[in-house]
């Protein structure tokens, strides 16, 4: 039986570093704390990070009967975005989002009678009109809005997450706002210890990407998101690979993007855009070779990525092993480093 953790670990007497970290690698299972992370990882290698900040993503509303609803804003559909310009989505003054409506904050499913056309009343005399579901009629969590709020950046920063600060559901190496659900992996780490993984020779490059909505259905893809994989990223990518070490993203977010930005035979160039790649057993990775990951639920569409970094057995013997030991889920809880056997040079 899993356990969530529902207090940041500084709630708990722990700091960011203090979660507890469980390598698992070919040779076995090794259980240490995160700030031990240098233990695990060699001088060359490259820790790939994210720098998207997390907004304050969730807003109370009303709905046109008069029911309380709470909007998750999961992506604005900006140009060049998947289906940004159909139909119907360009209402002068209004800007297109996609959005997530639930009953209240501690609902873990979407609201099932929304219908096209139907009007949330939101704070400051902000309000969203439902479009249509995304990406197709048949879905049921993820609908497009068309949001009369002004500035929605500056409405969504008036917003105060509860109990916690937003930043609690900031990393370290959050720099550009976007997020609508904090990218966890890159949580427990702290400057000490980023500046201890440098001194060891570890090399960092950043990418950019936004996480939607990620509380997905058992089974459900997830959205797509957008990303940004820089020209100097996509070089140490390539220079890692040719001389044999690892490429070790930092979440399923850094994963995402790098492997988007790859080509048929691994070779990284800087993108930017949406990604909808979806990685799993048809589609394994071909760049990243090393994984640092929090713990998600059975059955949640992360662990088919993180299968298609690290292979089924490592991955279901990390999770067995975890549950066993007592390890905390969810964005507040402990991390996972997978390091599947090397491969050659690219």
């Amino acid at each position: 039986m899993t356990l969530a953790a529902s207090r940041p670990p500084e709630e708990r007497g722990l700091g960011r570093g203090g979660v507890r970290l469980l390598a698992a690698t070919p040779d076995g299972i090794v259980h240490a704390r995160f700030g031990d992370l240098p233990r695990f990882l060699s001088a060359g290698d490259l820790l790939v990070v994210n720098t998207s900040a997390t907004i304050a993503a969730a807003v109370d509303g009303l709905r046109g009967d008069g029911r309380p609803v709470v909007v998750h804003f999961s992506s604005p559909l900006e140009a060049g975005a998947p289906e940004a310009t159909a139909a119907g989505d360009d209402t002068p003054g209004e800007a297109a989002w996609l959005v997530e409506l639930r009953e209240d904050a501690a609902a873990t499913g979407p609201v099932t009678d929304a219908a096209p056309g139907e009007i949330v009343t939101l704070p400051a005399g902000a309000s969203l009109m439902l479009l249509r579901r995304y990406p197709d009629p048949a879905a049921a969590r993820i609908w497009v809005a068309a949001v009369a709020a002004g500035d929605v950046g500056a409405f969504l920063a008036s917003y105060v997450p509860d109990p916690w600060p937003l930043s609690a559901y900031q990393t370290v190496f959050a720099r550009t706002p976007g997020s609508a659900e904090m990218p966890s992996a890159g949580r427990p780490f702290t400057t000490d210890l980023v500046t201890e993984l440098v001194a060891a020779g570890v090399v960092i490059a950043p990418i950019t990407l936004h996480a939607g909505v990620a509380s997905l259905e058992a089974g459900e893809p997830p959205l797509p998101e957008r990303f940004s994989v820089p020209e100097p990223t996509a070089q140490l990518v390539n220079l890692t690979r040719a001389a044999g070490r690892r490429v070790v993203a930092v979440g399923t977010t850094c994963t995402r993007a790098l492997e988007s930005a790859a080509g048929p035979g691994g070779t990284v160039r800087a993108r930017r855009g949406w990604t909808d790649l979806v990685l799993g057993a048809g589609h394994p990775a071909r760049v990243v070779s090393g994984l640092v990951t929090g713990w998600h639920d059975p059955g949640a569409s992360h662990l088919a990525l993180l299968e298609a970094v690290a292979g089924p057995k490592l991955v279901h013997a990390a999770y067995l092993e975890a549950e066993q030991a007592g390890y905390l889920w969810h964005e507040f809880g402990d991390s996972c480093l997978l390091l599947p056997p090397l491969p050659g040079p690219a």
